[in-house]
Parts: C-alpha cells; sequence; structure tokens
C-alpha cells in the first residue's frame, strides 16, 4: 500500500460499514468502497420493516459518539428513525458516491503476490472482480432470515412469510393469524398484529425473560434542551452506557443479587398483566435470566391477555393447505403465518467464499464454529477484517459502542501496512489460538454456558457470538494494536 491511498472495500451498509468508512475519510487512512447488495443502504434497519420494529437499546446510545443525535422523538427509537439517522450520516459524510448499490459479493480470494484482494461481484446480471487492497465484511450476524422446517408448511393455502421479510400487502384485519416463534422481533409486531386480527394465536417454543422498558415520547422541551447542550445528550448517552454495564453485564455472569432482582422484575411484569395461572407457567423460562437475549418491551403481555389472542405451546409438527398441527393432535386453521423464526446467526460470512493464504476457505476453517482474533481478523486471511465478527454480540450493552472500537483498531492497521510499505499482516495463528481459549474459558462462567440452546451457540454447543467480558475490557484491550501479533510482509 505503500505511496498510494489504500483501497479498502466494505461489504454492507449497515452501521458497521457506515462507521468504518466515515473513520477512513475523516482521517484520510484509505479510500472506502462500500459494496452493498441492495439498493439503498440500512442493514438489518432496512431489511426489518415489521409493524413495531424499534431498537432495544435506548437511543441516546443507539448512534455514534462522533455524531450524537439529539432529538430521537422517544426513549426507544422506532425503525424508521433509526432508517432516518443512516440516511443522514451517509449524506452528511459524503459517503454515497462511494457505495456500489445492487452489487453481491460472490467470494474473494487474496493475492498473496501483490497483498491485494480480488472480489467476485455481481451487478444487474453481470459478475465483475473488484480489488481492494483490504478487506472487510461489515454484513453483521442477523441477516438471513431462517424458516421453520415444519413438513408440510408449501402446502399452506394461505400467505406466509418472515418478519424479517414483511409483507405490508398481506392485509391483517379481520383474519386468522399464526404467529411461530416469540422472540425479539415477534414481542415487538404481536401487540400490532394483534391489534388488527380478528383471532391471533402465538406458538410458543421456549419462554422468554421480559422486563418492561417505560417507553415514552420525549418532549419538546428535552429535545431543545438535548440539543441546545449537547454535552448533555453526551452525559445521557454515558450514563446508559454505565447502567448496562453496572447492572446488566453482572447478570450476564451470574451475580445473585442483580440476577434474583431482574428475575423479580421480569415476573412482576408478566404477572401485572397475565392473571391465568396456567398461561403465567408457560410464560415463566426455567433457565437463568442472561441466558438467553432478555428482552424488553411494555406490550407484549398486555397483547397475550387480548381476548382474540392465544397462546399454544404444543409444538407443531406438521401443516397443511388450512393450517397447522400439533403435538398434542389438533388442527388449527388460519389465513396467514408469521415467522419469527430468528436467523442463522453461526455462518457469519455465509455463503461468500472468503479464500485466504494457500488456497485456505474461511468456512472450512470454521467448520467447528467460527472464531477469530478479538473478532476482527483470522489467521491465513491477511489484511481481512470482520466488524460485528465472531464473539463481539452483546447481551448487555450497545453494539455500536463494539463497532466504533473494531473502527479505530482497522484504522490503525490499514495506517500500519501503508506507512510500513507492507504487502500484508497476518495475525498470529498462535496468539489466535491462546485468544480464544481464554475467551472459551471465561465465556463458561456467564448464564450463556448454562443454557442449552441459543442463537448465540453452535448446535455443538460453541458459544460463537458473544462477547466474554464488559465492553470496557473489549475497548481497553483493542484501543491500541499489538503488532506483535501479526506477521508483516513486505
Amino acid at each position: 500500500m505503500a505511496d498510494k491511498t489504500p483501497r479498502i472495500a466494505i461489504i454492507g451498509t449497515g452501521f458497521s460499514g457506515l462507521c468504518l468508512a466515515i473513520r477512513l475519510k475523516q482521517t484520510g487512512a484509505g479510500e472506502p468502497i462500500l459494496l452493498e447488495k441492495a439498493e439503498r443502504l440500512g442493514g438489518t434497519w432496512r431489511e426489518n420493516t415489521y409493524p413495531g420494529a424499534a431498537c432495544d437499546l435506548m437511543s441516546f446510545a443507539y448512534c455514534f459518539s462522533f455524531e450524537q443525535k439529539t432529538d430521537w422523538s422517544r426513549k426507544w427509537s422506532p425503525q424508521p428513525e433509526i432508517l432516518d439517522y443512516m440516511d443522514h450520516c451517509a449524506e452528511k459524510y459524503g459517503l454515497l458516491p462511494h457505495v456500489h448499490f445492487g452489487t453481491e459479493v460472490l467470494g474473494a480470494n487474496f493475492d498473496e503476490a501483490t497483498g491485494t484482494w480480488k472480489l467476485r461481484t455481481r451487478h444487474e446480471g453481470r459478475e465483475e472482480v473488484i480489488e481492494a487492497d483490504a478487506l472487510v465484511s461489515g454484513v453483521g450476524q442477523l441477516h438471513r432470515p431462517v424458516a421453520p422446517d415444519i413438513a408440510g408448511l408449501d402446502e399452506f393455502a394461505g400467505a406466509q412469510f418472515h418478519s424479517a421479510e414483511w409483507r405490508n400487502d398481506v392485509p391483517l384485519a379481520g383474519k386468522r393469524v399464526a404467529v411461530i416463534g416469540n422472540g425479539a422481533s415477534a414481542i415487538q409486531f404481536i401487540p400490532e398484529v394483534a391489534r388488527e386480527a380478528a383471532h391471533l394465536t402465538v406458538f410458543q417454543r421456549t419462554p422468554n425473560w421480559i422486563i418492561e422498558r417505560g417507553d415514552r415520547e420525549y418532549t419538546d422541551g428535552e429535545k431543545r434542551r438535548y440539543g441546545r447542550h449537547r454535552w448533555l445528550a453526551k452525559l445521557y448517552r454515558w450514563l446508559i452506557w454505565a447502567r448496562q454495564e453496572l447492572v446488566f453485564f453482572p447478570v450476564m455472569i451470574g451475580s445473585p443479587r442483580l440476577t434474583k432482582r431482574l428475575e423479580q422484575m421480569a415476573r412482576d411484569n408478566m404477572e401485572a398483566h397475565i392473571t391465568d395461572p396456567a398461561m403465567r407457567r408457560a410464560l415463566t423460562p426455567d433457565y437463568p435470566i442472561g441466558g438467553k437475549r432478555v428482552l424488553i418491551h411494555d406490550d407484549y403481555f398486555p397483547a397475550l391477555a387480548r381476548d382474540n389472542v392465544s397462546l399454544e405451546t404444543s409444538p407443531i409438527v406438521g401443516a397443511n393447505a388450512a393450517g397447522l398441527e400439533t403435538e398434542d393432535g389438533r388442527r388449527h386453521d388460519f389465513d396467514v403465518v408469521i415467522y419469527s423464526t430468528g436467523f442463522d446467526t453461526n455462518q457469519f460470512l455465509a455463503p461468500m467464499r472468503i479464500e485466504g493464504l494457500e488456497g485456505r476457505v474461511l468456512d472450512q476453517e470454521w467448520k467447528d464454529g467460527a472464531e477469530a482474533f478479538f473478532g476482527l481478523t483470522a489467521s491465513g486471511f491477511p489484511n481481512f477484517f470482520m466488524m460485528y465478527g465472531p464473539n463481539t454480540n452483546l447481551g448487555h450493552n450497545s453494539i455500536i459502542f463494539m463497532i466504533e472500537c473494531q473502527a479505530e483498531y482497522i484504522l490503525q492497521c490499514v495506517r500500519r501496512v501503508a506507512e510500513r510499505g507492507l504487502r500484508y499482516l497476518d495475525v498470529d495463528a498462535e496468539a489466535q489460538r491462546a485468544f480464544n481459549a481464554k475467551l472459551h474459558h471465561d465465556l463458561q462462567r456467564t448464564a450463556w454456558a448454562k443454557t442449552a440452546s441459543s442463537w448465540y451457540k453452535t448446535a455443538a454447543g460453541k458459544i460463537t457470538n458473544n462477547w466474554s467480558g464488559p465492553t470496557i475490557e473489549y475497548w481497553w484491550r483493542t484501543r491500541k494494536v499489538d503488532f506483535r501479533d501479526y506477521h508483516e510482509v513486505a
């Protein structure tokens, strides 16, 4: 990369891709080439347009620290407002000329002789190759919807779709609607659907711990005050971060006092709206709080208490043209079936084929579960970086905090290669092995390890998604790259 501006190919235009591209432009460390398969930016916030879609972290902490938004409409920001914020950032920082919309990345291979990545892309049906000095994946973990594996589902005569592929052309008013799943997305759209449907049946496999969020609109006075005194908005942001770090993270590692308190808050939230003892038992988890994603909502339990809503816990065993069949022998007829069955979170870069040194293929290297060095780099794949990669998801705080840490780490690496005239950096295999050994040792103390299954784990039980410590630890350990952990090749 010597004597030229490095070209940095970034796959995806969600928060990760936007953050790194902005920082590259601000610092002059490289020219961003943003590759986006869709026709507009936004990542998961572009894709998830279901009714009631909102962030499950308070608004003031769900934006870039260098571009603090002060006029959020609500304490918990709705999807359209988040997407507008992302558009604002792209326009303000001049990113749109750098975005190749409608461009799908099929795969990439590293050319050791030149120290460059060659990306195979498809745009408007034509395949072409794009070369870059560094490759960054910003595709995230929540972008491949998973449909339920139910025999006969293709025979169902009504409309069916995943919540991440919402069908606004399908009317729900007066319809018999089934929702399969009750996770983070479902608890947001179920109250909205319940207001329209003639009857709504929620098929629950595993209950969740759900605490009240206390959402409300910000007053005009509050908006003016935060806009006039931006230091106050930043202070509010960091108070949110500190609360999540000091209250919620200890629950993830089993603090008896805080765990008991949070579980009681969740029980109180349910019991305030659900009076039927049988339903209360069905809605009470049998795993420790924090073992799966702790959900936050005000309207889910009130929705389940409605006369036109029923909770079904008997497993679905099949489907037919009229509806669904459950293990207890009953048949349930519906007009619409909505899947809220989550995402394939453990494959990370699939279906892209990433080839590194000596023909190594990343998904083969990860056959026993994805891992990386601080979730950022993988040995044998030089000048390749991941944002929101393996073991950088959080169960307690803002992923944007992690993304900003990762962007700064990548900037240091890009500068190192350029300033020293290197062909590439490649993380040392032993450094990566030692890092992951300690990481997985630390993960065993968490509530996630004590839960039989979750989207944080592979089928074999390896926790591939979550960071093992508080976010302050991740910041401290990534704030300055220790290049002794890398092979520098000129």
